[in-house]
């Protein structure tokens, strides 16, 4: 018996000092810098999702000043009688361009600042990603105002209006030495509370969303592509003539 306990003791030594060292691993840092948006202007079924969540969360504070409604109803092929309805606000008609209701002072004596309008915010920010990183990385702070943060943009005025949606974060950072310093670095989120969406939905919901503000910004941009490659061909049809015919006048020269 006293032989047998020594060989099940030898044999479970190994076992428990790999399961210690598996266990006290830690896990890899979020990489939230390497996400993107990878959304599409093309695709109509998106943007008209990304028109009705603009509408619901954000027209609330911000405008599209340099988008009709007229164009909006056109490009995403809503109907009139649903865009009267459900998109133009009251007062509003197809040929007033997206405003918000809120007045600058309010958003200023609310917020510290008046809420930007959104029309070229893709653009501004250098692409879709930055927005997409911005909706998804909010976190609570309470040394804020507001009680949020986020990782995009720190000490940001707006607050976690889509908390409802994606739950409330919790940021966990870690202490790291940079430039002989102690600084924080963010490591990985925590779930403080659920929210009505599941990650998938929510990431869903906030790339449609981003999908129309990228629409926004260009709502030429499909055509614009369209035509861009019909007039490559085109240049390279008449470079391809040009030299033909310039074979043709210098053949008696040479």
């Amino acid at each position: 018996m006293l032989k047998l306990a020594s060989l099940v003791a030898i044999l479970l030594v190994p076992s428990l000092s790999m399961a210690a060292e598996g266990a006290a691993e830690p896990a890899a840092p979020l990489d939230y810098q390497a996400w993107h948006a990878h959304n599409d202007v093309a695709n109509l079924s998106s943007l008209q999702r990304g028109a009705r969540n603009f509408m619901n969360y954000c027209v609330g504070c911000h405008s599209l000043k340099y988008l009709r409604y007229s164009r909006l109803g056109t490009d995403l092929k809503i109907p009139d009688k649903e865009l009267q309805e459900y998109l133009i606000g009251p007062g509003e008609t197809k040929a007033d361009y997206i405003g918000t209701s809120l007045k600058a002072a309010d958003g200023i004596a609310w917020f510290g600042k008046q809420p930007p309008d959104l029309s070229l915010i893709v653009r501004a920010r250098e692409g879709s990603d930055y927005v997409y990183k911005f909706l998804k990385t909010f976190y609570i702070d309470t040394s804020r105002p507001t009680r949020t943060n986020n990782l995009m943009l720190a000490n940001a005025a707006m607050p976690a209006v889509l908390s409802e949606l994606q739950g409330v974060q919790e940021a966990v950072f870690r202490d790291e030495v940079v430039d002989g310093a102690n600084t924080k670095v963010f490591d990985h989120f925590v779930l403080a509370s659920p929210g009505q969406m599941t990650p998938a939905e929510y990431d869903d919901f906030v790339r449609d969303t981003v999908n129309f503000l990228d629409y926004a910004s260009e709502p030429a941009q499909v055509s614009r592509r369209s035509i861009g490659v019909w007039a490559v061909l085109f240049m390279l049809a008449l470079t391809w003539m040009a030299m033909l015919l310039k074979k043709e006048y210098w053949k008696d020269v040479h």
